[in-house]
């Protein structure tokens, strides 16, 4: 499990080497336990609202098996998903959700909300805080840089 967080976490200071929140995601087939989709943030530099770290790695996964549904998967993201993110969770039918750090603001597998336990067709299993002080020192240390060169 810590293997595909640390990806996650590469993936992460990769965003924010460029300027992006550094969220990173990876998809993972079970079965085989070959990382099948991975993705950062890149919202600034694609200045589009849906370039999020798990958008960007559910594509890639989808491309790598060849359908919409990705079964027997498993995502790991750095930062509790938000609800659009959620929402590509559910319409992917990923297995099960592995997130790092909670966010208080928009997350909405446990923070804000329970997305995954509403009555929707679909609900992945969800795990939060793996690796959470790895996963928040990440993002902590870009706000704090953020702001110091404001």
């Amino acid at each position: 499990m810590d293997r595909y967080m640390l990806r996650a976490l590469e993936l992460a200071r990769e965003a924010a080497a460029e300027g992006e929140v550094p969220v990173g995601a990876v998809v993972v087939k079970k079965t085989t336990g070959e990382i099948v989709g991975e993705g950062r943030n890149r919202r600034e530099g694609a200045k589009n609202a849906l370039a999020h770290a798990e958008i960007i790695a559910i594509d890639m996964a989808c491309r790598t098996l060849g359908g919409w549904r990705l079964p027997e998967c498993a995502i790991y993201v750095t930062l509790e998903p938000c609800p659009m993110c959620c929402g590509a969770i559910i319409n992917s039918r990923i297995d099960d959700v592995i997130f790092g750090a909670y966010d208080p603001k928009s997350g909405s597998a446990e923070s804000v909300q329970k997305m995954f336990e509403l009555p929707y067709n679909y609900r992945p299993s969800v795990t939060g805080g793996v690796m959470q002080e790895e996963c928040a020192a990440v993002l902590s240390e870009f706000f704090r840089e953020l702001r110091k060169n404001k």
